[in-house]
């Protein structure tokens, strides 16, 4: 494996770690550049960055292509067993060495927490082919907090959660914050997008009869007068349930609440009428799992 000192912070491989935002790390219009600098075509699949040990090894375990690295010399020795392994996954990927202040005149981050690991983006997947042999799903209607992505990913991984959805407007569980407050199960939890081909630009309209036609029974969560608490024994009754959790603040759309099976709330104590979205998720998950 090949260690470089950064001489070059314009080094072309470098993009993935600061020049580019998440969203031309998915256009292969915006990747065009690279592929032309180093002459790989394999970046037109779109590009991801791992922060941390933890994170590098389950975006490895899960069959991901590493691409480069850019790790400071502190973090070297402690990170040995993962540059091993990446050497193993794909032999002579360039390790490129950077100081403190290289690596923040590169990311504009005041500090990371290891190694940083750019791999090529895996194949989106089929929603059909999640939902066929899923019983619990969650599905992120616009959830556009990095945090809160990564926070409910962590819960789906720990409690049971099958896959999830996630909306044409739901931020990037890919994206560098998210995987690292996940502790890498974006790369572990089976995930994919929903209701991109609605044709009136609502995610419901084709998302919510997709559940319907792999026999999911849809909880929307949300406060309603016609909602019914989370532990209502009807609810874990049904075999399929898909859980469906909104945005911070605006919460679910009237037309996603409209077209679900239930309306569903968390019963709340001392006048507290909500609890954040990834609190709520891990509480639904729980409550909800499947338990055969």
């Amino acid at each position: 494996m090949p260690i470089l000192p950064l001489d070059n912070v314009n080094e072309p491989l470098l993009r993935a770690f600061g020049a580019m935002t998440d969203s031309e790390l998915r256009d292969p219009k915006q990747l065009l550049g690279l592929k032309l600098a180093t002459n790989d075509p394999r970046v037109e699949r779109g590009l991801l960055v791992a922060e941390s040990a933890n994170v590098t090894l389950r975006a490895l375990g899960a069959g991901l292509e590493p691409y480069c690295v850019l790790i400071e010399p502190k973090w070297l020795e402690s990170s040995r067993h993962v540059l091993d392994q990446l050497e193993a996954a794909a032999p002579g990927l360039p390790v490129f060495v950077a100081t403190p202040e290289q690596r923040l005149a590169l990311t504009g981050y005041q500090m990371t927490r290891g190694p940083l690991t750019a791999f090529l983006r895996p194949e989106p997947t089929d929603p059909e082919d999640l939902l066929r042999t899923a019983r619990r799903v969650a599905v992120l209607e616009d959830v556009t907090n990095y945090t809160n992505v990564g926070a409910i990913f962590r819960s789906a991984a720990a409690l049971g959660v099958d896959a999830v959805l996630i909306t044409p407007r739901c931020h990037d569980p890919y994206y560098r914050r998210a995987a690292r407050v996940s502790m890498g199960t974006v790369f572990q939890v089976p995930w994919t997008r929903i209701g991109q081909d609605s044709p009136d630009g609502n995610w419901s309209t084709t998302g919510i009869p997709l559940l319907a036609k792999h026999g999911f029974t849809t909880l929307a969560l949300a406060l309603s007068d016609d909602s019914v608490p989370l532990d209502h024994p009807s609810l874990s009754q049904h075999p399929k349930l898909a859980m469906i959790l909104g945005t911070e603040g605006d919460g679910l759309s009237s037309t996603t609440i409209a077209s679900c099976d239930y309306t569903v709330r968390i019963p709340m104590a001392h006048d507290v009428d909500s609890l954040n979205v990834a609190a709520a998720s891990a509480v639904a998950f729980w409550e909800l799992r499947a338990r055969d």
